[in-house]
This record gives C-alpha cells, sequence and structure tokens, in this order.
C-alpha cells in the first residue's frame, strides 16, 4: 500500500510558475513509476508527466513540454512537478499516482491538488 498526498497547489497569474510536490508513505519508493495527472472541470483526467524509479526516464504531454519538469528525490520519497510558463489551460486538479508495472496503469492515487491560472 502507498499513499501519496499532493501539495504546492494555488492560485497563479498565466506566466507564473508553481512546484507541486507528491509525497509517498513507501519503504519502497524506488520500486515505483510515478506519475503527475490533471482533471479540469467538466474534462477527462489527462496525463501531464511521469518519471521512472531512477529519475533518468521522464515522459511528458505534448501540452506541457518544455514548461513543465519532473524529478525525484528518493532519499526524501518525494516525486515534484515545476510548472512554468502557465496558461490559463493548466487550471484543473493535479493527482501523483504510483504504479509498480507500467507507465499506463496506475494502481495509487493522491487527493489532488488545484492548480488555477488567472489572467
Amino acid at each position: 500500500q502507498v499513499q501519496l498526498v499532493e501539495s504546492g497547489g494555488g492560485l497563479v497569474q498565466a506566466g507564473g510558475s508553481l512546484r507541486l510536490s507528491c509525497a509517498a508513505s513507501t519503504r519502497t519508493f524506488t520500486d515505483y513509476i510515478i506519475g503527475w495527472f490533471r482533471q479540469a472541470p467538466t474534462k477527462e483526467r489527462e496525463f501531464v508527466a511521469a518519471i521512472n524509479w531512477s529519475g533518468y526516464d521522464t515522459y511528458y504531454a505534448d501540452s506541457v513540454k518544455g514548461r513543465f519538469t519532473i524529478s525525484r528525490d528518493n532519499t526524501k520519497n518525494t516525486v515534484y512537478l515545476q510548472m512554468n510558463s502557465l496558461k490559463l489551460e493548466d487550471t484543473a486538479v493535479y493527482y501523483c499516482a504510483a504504479s509498480r508495472m507500467s507507465y499506463a496503469q496506475y494502481n495509487y492515487w493522491g487527493q489532488g491538488t488545484q492548480v488555477t491560472v488567472s489572467s
């Protein structure tokens, strides 16, 4: 069982930056791929970024490539999502998720953190 807690969300103006954190409670943090997802009102949840156990392999949705950076600190059981040049369309609830097996199926989810980008 893995518990995930997101933090760092908030209100920011367009063009600004936020850093989200995802803290995991597990002794085997390096067993897990960690992904970030988001869900905007009236829209389906969508993939944002993912990172493998070592941090060397990262993947991004086209919509955030070049603006967002995912990283992890295995000594702190934490994954980060640095979000720069934020746009109105980045407004959503952001969730982190953990998977032992693949980038396609995640077994554990956090409760989410709200990110609101204003004009």
